[in-house]
């Protein structure tokens, strides 16, 4: 499976397409990740907020196996 990647600096949102096809229907907010699903409740894409600041951790946690980001 493909992953579309984009990243916006001015918003710093970064954003992962998981789904190319499907009707947007709703999204839910966990913290600084927003997951939006189609009508079916299938992923179609994410946007983590503050991304300069979690993907950095995120990375790290892949390194340590483990990482709490607060």
């Amino acid at each position: 499976m493909a992953y579309k990647i984009k990243y916006d600096d001015e918003a710093d949102v970064l954003t992962v397409v998981v789904a190319e096809k499907g009707k947007l229907s709703y999204a839910e907010e966990v913290g600084d990740i927003i997951v939006h699903f189609d009508e079916n409740g299938k992923p179609l894409f994410m946007e983590i907020l503050k991304a300069s600041k979690i993907v950095p951790l995120m990375v790290q946690g892949l390194a340590k196996k483990e990482v709490i980001i607060t």
